[in-house]
């Protein structure tokens, strides 16, 4: 298999997994999705990116604790939140929503179960480990950007190991819990959390997958 090939293989492999297996990863396989993920550009080599992962024990302190926070605690991330969705963009959002829905068994007008749905983000999905992803504050957009680059290798370096991940922005809205749970300054960013484990192959909600724009949306040639 070509290095074409084998990349076009993960990147069709990769999912973002709403249901995960409690089995804790060897600490050595993390680190080594890390180190792979590293290796992405970024402007001036800055490399802003910094991880806490979380080991099992300490996922369910922070779930158990979270928990909590959300009775008294208001929506805070450290990066605006988009000001709305419209268009092709609130469509795909939609779609996106509804696949999940539909998959776990929630109807329309079913808000109980909606909201279900809705509170796995904060107990991620069951993973047995998270991983809180900051950035420079001073660097801005540009170490968001960079931030996003290694986001994207992270994935793919684990979904080359069997691992599963999803990216969690719900659970940067509560940015000040974070701080103060990870003991982050704020010169750090928090701009996503990643949940990771196995997947729950045999679970409803990893049945599904997203569909991807056409070329001739995303791609215009000049001249």
């Amino acid at each position: 298999m070509s290095d074409a090939e084998a990349l076009s293989r993960i990147l069709a492999a990769r999912y973002s997994c709403r249901a995960f297996r409690p089995d804790p990863l060897p600490m050595a396989l993390i680190e080594e999705i890390v180190a792979e993920a590293r290796k992405v550009p970024s402007w001036c080599n800055a490399q802003p990116w910094q991880l806490v992962v979380t080991s099992a024990p300490e996922t369910d302190r922070l779930r158990s604790e979270l928990a909590q926070e959300m009775t008294r605690a208001s929506h805070t991330p450290d990066i605006p939140f988009p000001e709305r969705y419209s268009g092709i963009y609130k469509a795909r959002r939609s779609t996106c929503g509804w696949q999940l829905y539909d998959a776990v068994g929630v109807e329309k007008g079913d808000r109980d179960g909606s909201h279900r749905q809705m509170m796995e983000n904060f107990r991620f999905f069951g993973a047995p480990h998270v991983a809180v992803l900051t950035s420079a504050a001073e660097l801005g957009p540009y170490g968001l950007v960079d931030c996003g680059g290694f986001l994207s290798a992270l994935t793919l370096a684990a979904a080359a190991r069997g691992v599963a991940t999803i990216p969690q922005a719900a659970l940067a809205s509560h940015a000040p819990f974070l701080h103060r749970f990870f003991e982050l300054p704020q010169e750090r960013t928090v701009v996503c959390v990643v949940s990771l484990g196995r997947a729950d192959e045999a679970h409803p909600a990893n049945s599904f997958r997203t569909a991807r724009a056409e070329m001739g949306e995303i791609l215009r040639w000049q001249g």
